[in-house]
C-alpha cells in the first residue's frame, strides 16, 4: 500500500523505543517500573500509533506525536500491564450461579481455611495417625459420607472429570444406556456423549426425547451392556407429553441384570429448596437412599462451594474408582480442598448453611431484603446530585444460572440508570471498564443493576464509578 506524504512525515516523526526509554527514565512514575514491562508498554504504544498512521482509519496529528502524550499512553499500559487479569467484579446481574463471573462464592469459613493451607505446609498426603503417607480423599471423604448417608466419597478436579472417570471405571469397553432425553450439553458445547466417547464407552440411546419407559432400558439391555446412566436434566426442561424413569426403578433394574447404576446429578444440593420458596430439586441423600451405584455433582453450584467433582456411592465402585490412573490426572488440589471442607462442614446444620453459605443465602433472599438495599443504593446514587442521572426502581426477575433451576424466576429488585446525552451502551461500556468492573445488564434503553447478587459492601463501589462516570461525561 502506497503512503501519502503526510503519513510518511509522521512516520519519520514517531520517536523510537530506545529513545523514549531514555525520556521514562526521568518520569516520577515510570522510572520505578520494571524495565521489561515498560519496554513492552514502550513497544505497543509505538506499534499502535505506527499502525494508525499507516491505516489512515483515524486522524493522528503531529500533536498526538509528542512525547507527553506519548509518555501518558505508555502509563496507560503499564498500569493495565501490572493489573492482574482476574479481578474482582460486581455481579449486578442478578444470576446467582454466573459461570462466567465465577460461580459460588465462598463462605467466610472456608476462606479463612483456605488463607491458612495456601501460606503453611499441610497433612495433605500425610497420615498423623500412623506418621506414614496418606490420601488426599480422607480430607472429605468422612464428612461426605456423613451428610450424604453414603458409604464411600472421593473429589477430582469438576463435576465432568468426575463423570469421565467413572465411566472409564466400570464401563470402558461396554455399552452404556441413556435416555435420549438425557443427553444434555453444559457449557462451552461440552456434550455428554463426547464424555462417553473420551471415556472409551459405547453410547446405547434409549427411548425417545420426550418419553422414555423402563421397558426401553430392559430391551437395550445385552451381554455388553456395562451401566445403566441416569443425567439429571438440571439446565433444562421438557414439558408437554413427557415421560421418564425414576432413579429407583432404574436401580431395581440395574440389580435385576447385575449392572451398576449411575446418576449424573449436575448440580448436587444437600438442600430441600422447596422448603425455602424454591422448586423441588432431588438431594444427593434422597439419591443415595435409592440404592444407586454412584453419584457425581458439582462442588461449585447449588453446593456453594468451590469448584470440584465429586463422587459418592457404594465403597467398592469407589474403591475400585480410587485405584483408576486417570484419578491422578483430574486430582482436586490442596487449596480446593480446604475450601470444599470448610463448606462441607457447613452443612451439619442447615440453619448455618443457609446463612453462612453465600449461594444459599442469595438464593433464599427474602424479597424484602433486596428492596431494602435497592432504596439503600437508590438513595446514595441520588445524593450524586446531578440532574443528568435518572433513576428508576423496578421489578424483575432473578435467576440462579449454572444449570440449576432453568425454570425459575426469582423476585427481586432493581435500579434502573440513564445518564443524559450517554447511551446505555456507553454507560455498560464504561462500568464494565471500572475497576472493580461492574457487569450489569440492558433493558429499555436502561442499564439495569439487580441488587440480589450486589453485595453490601459492594455499593459504595458503585455509586464512586457513577460519581466519575458523570465527572467525565
Amino acid at each position: 500500500m502506497k503512503l501519502s506524504n503526510a503519513q510518511q512525515a509522521l512516520l519519520r516523526m514517531l520517536p523510537g523505543v530506545d529513545h523514549i526509554l531514555e525520556i521514562a527514565k526521568t518520569d516520577h512514575y515510570l522510572k520505578n517500573i520494571t524495565k521489561s514491562v515498560l519496554v513492552q508498554s514502550i513497544r505497543s504504544v509505538v506499534e499502535n500509533l505506527r499502525e494508525s498512521i499507516i491505516s489512515d482509519h483515524t486522524e493522528i496529528t503531529k500533536n498526538d506525536l509528542s512525547e507527553q502524550l506519548i509518555l501518558e499512553k505508555v502509563k496507560n499500559k503499564v498500569e493495565t500491564a501490572l493489573t492482574p487479569n482476574l479481578l474482582h467484579t460486581i455481579n449486578a446481574t442478578g444470576v446467582v450461579l454466573h459461570t462466567n463471573l465465577g460461580r459460588s462464592l465462598l463462605a467466610s469459613s472456608a476462606i479463612g481455611n483456605l488463607a491458612i493451607i495456601a501460606g503453611k505446609y499441610s497433612n495433605l498426603e500425610f497420615n498423623l495417625s500412623t506418621g506414614k503417607r496418606g490420601s488426599r480423599y480422607d480430607i472429605v471423604e468422612n464428612v461426605l459420607c456423613e451428610i450424604s448417608t453414603a458409604e464411600a466419597a472421593m473429589v477430582v478436579n469438576n463435576n465432568a472429570g468426575a463423570v469421565l472417570l467413572c465411566l472409564d471405571t466400570i464401563s470402558k469397553g461396554k455399552s452404556v444406556l441413556v435416555s435420549r432425553g438425557e443427553l444434555v450439553e453444559i457449557g462451552g458445547s461440552f456434550r455428554i456423549p463426547d464424555v462417553m466417547q473420551k471415556s472409551g464407552c459405547i453410547l446405547k440411546e434409549v427411548g425417545t426425547t420426550n418419553r422414555t419407559h423402563i421397558k426401553d432400558y430392559e430391551n437395550a439391555i445385552d451381554d455388553g451392556t456395562g451401566l445403566i446412566l441416569k443425567v439429571h436434566t438440571s439446565n433444562y426442561r421438557i414439558v408437554g407429553f413427557t415421560a421418564e424413569v425414576s432413579l429407583k426403578d432404574l436401580v431395581a433394574l440395574g440389580k435385576k441384570y447385575h449392572i451398576p447404576v449411575m446418576e449424573d446429578l449436575g448440580s448436587g444440593s444437600f438442600i430441600d429448596f422447596s422448603k425455602y420458596g424454591l422448586s423441588k430439586e432431588p438431594t444427593v441423600m434422597e439419591s443415595v437412599a435409592t440404592g444407586v451405584d454412584m453419584i457425581t455433582f458439582s462442588g461449585d453450584k447449588l453446593l456453594g462451594g468451590p469448584q470440584a467433582g465429586i463422587i459418592v456411592g457404594k465403597k467398592n465402585i469407589i474403591d475400585s474408582i480410587k485405584k483408576n490412573p486417570l484419578t491422578r490426572a483430574l486430582r482436586i488440589d490442596k487449596l480446593t480442598l480446604a475450601a470444599l471442607e470448610s463448606t462441607l462442614r457447613l452443612y451439619r446444620d442447615e440453619e448455618t448453611a443457609i446463612k453462612a453459605i453465600p449461594t444459599l443465602r442469595l438464593l433464599t433472599m427474602p424479597f424484602d431484603c433486596i428492596a431494602e438495599k435497592a432504596q439503600k443504593l437508590h438513595k446514595m446514587l441520588k445524593n450524586i446530585d446531578d440532574p443528568r442521572l435518572n433513576l428508576r426502581l423496578i421489578n424483575r426477575s432473578s435467576r440462579v444460572g449454572g444449570g440449576a433451576f432453568p425454570l425459575l424466576d426469582l423476585p427481586s429488585k432493581c435500579i434502573g440508570t440513564q445518564v443524559q446525552g450517554i447511551s446505555a451502551n456507553r454507560i455498560e461500556l464504561y462500568l464494565r471498564e471500572n475497576i472493580p468492573p461492574i457487569i450489569g445488564r440492558i433493558e429499555e434503553n436502561l442499564f439495569i443493576m439487580d441488587l440480589r447478587t450486589i453485595l453490601d459492601d459492594e455499593l459504595k463501589m458503585i455509586v464512586t464509578a457513577f460519581d466519575n462516570l458523570l465527572k467525565k461525561a
